[in-house]
């Protein structure tokens, strides 16, 4: 079965798809966070985002109260703690060091979906793209946990990247939205897809190999079709420029 998905529906005001943000440990821009904020159905920060969140809306802290922090709390700094939990924000310390924090955010937003009965289409996570790259790869491989998850798509989000895991089969992506930057590109990182076959690119792949050390599909663009679809064998990690918001 062909998978359809508009990865940057999320981010038009008057998108259809319904999600749950979580806000992770690195800076965000102001267009992004307020267009996600103000549609999400459930929002949460993992450990030291709750920083990020306090400090990013400082003047204005009581209007942007999170449904719940959680982590190991050892970046979360005492003074945003100590401010969340009075204004009645859930804190939920989870200590296994075998997880991140965002990993572990997850898990626990799953569960607060299905005990709400929440109706949702995709989980969002802003942050995770920059700053150190071991931190960039942990969200890469939040992504290949989060299969064993939650039924639902994680994207990542940040400033102009974003990364959605494909998994084995049949993809359709809406790439038509307005906000789609002019690059994306196919990174086969955890494994290596031995047939990968695309439409709607500049640079098409027809039943390729995508390997580190043989070909990686960066920097490519579209056609202005509007629609990409990737046929792939193997979980294969898409990527695509936002342009940027102020």
């Amino acid at each position: 079965m062909e998978r359809a998905f508009t990865p940057l529906d999320c981010l038009l005001p008057a998108g259809d798809l319904k999600f749950c943000l979580l806000i992770l440990n690195q800076p965000f821009n102001k267009g992004l966070f307020h267009c996600l904020w103000s549609k999400a159905a459930l929002r949460a920060c993992a450990d030291g985002g709750a920083n990020h969140l306090y400090y990013f809306t400082e003047g204005s802290q009581d209007s942007f109260l999170p449904d719940y922090i959680s982590g190991d709390f050892d970046s979360i700094q005492p003074e945003v703690k100590e401010y969340y939990k009075v204004k009645g924000c859930e804190l939920i310390e989870t200590m296994d060091q075998d997880l991140t924090d965002f990993t572990k955010c997850l898990q626990i937003l799953q569960k607060k979906i299905e005990k709400k009965g929440l109706q949702i289409d995709v989980i969002v996570a802003l942050g995770g793209l920059g700053g150190r790259f071991d931190q960039t790869m942990a969200s890469v491989e939040t992504l290949f946990h989060a299969t064993n998850i939650t039924p639902f798509p994680v994207i990542v989000i940040q400033e102009c990247s974003l990364i959605y895991l494909l998994q084995p089969g049949k993809h359709k992506l809406h790439v038509d939205t307005g906000l789609e930057g002019a690059w994306c590109g196919l990174i086969p990182i955890g494994n290596s897809c031995e047939s990968v076959t695309t439409t709607g690119l500049r640079w098409n792949l027809t039943n390729q190999v995508l390997k580190f050390g043989t070909l990686v599909s960066t920097s490519n663009t579209y056609d202005n079709s509007g629609i990409v679809t990737i046929e792939t064998d193997k979980p294969l990690l898409w990527t695509m420029a936002i342009k940027k918001t102020r």
